[in-house]
């Protein structure tokens, strides 16, 4: 017996990581079909220049917010720039091109973000590359000097 008194609950303060329900990855997926149509087909801002691709999209469990990430590659970083400031300025656009997708009640807000992964890839694959030259150049010059 413990005379009446109750310890207090113990809260963890680090919890793991919630994974998506089918809902919303659902969501996830006609949301980021939509804004790649919508980006490909229905903006003609002469800003938009590159590649633009929805690499993917974080839907909230109440489906009211997307963050959508976008990896763009265009010429040099400033194209790039110019590129993302133009899809943030047509996200009404955007937003009323997945409503009219989109078989809800609400459609939830976007919010854009770069996507700088593929293009670290990239560039990891580059000195990948590279050390492998340098090691391939060094063994032949070791073997022509034997």
């Amino acid at each position: 017996m413990t005379d009446g008194i109750q310890k207090p609950i113990q809260k963890t303060l680090s919890r793991k990581p919630v994974m998506p329900s089918r809902r919303q990855e659902k969501v996830a997926r006609v949301i980021k079909e939509a804004v790649s149509i919508a980006i490909t087909n229905d903006l003609n801002d002469p800003r938009i220049s590159g590649f633009v691709s929805v690499t993917r999209v974080d839907v909230t469990a109440n489906l009211r917010r997307a963050d959508v990430y976008l990896s763009i590659f265009g010429t040099d970083e400033k194209a790039q720039n110019r590129t993302f400031i133009a899809i943030e300025h047509a996200k009404k656009r955007i937003q009323s091109h997945l409503a009219a997708q989109m078989q809800s009640k609400f459609c939830p807000v976007l919010h854009f973000s770069k996507d700088d992964v593929f293009k670290k890839t990239l560039d990891i694959m580059k000195l990948i590359d590279q050390a492998t030259a340098e090691l391939n150049s060094a063994d032949s010059n070791d073997d022509s000097q034997d």
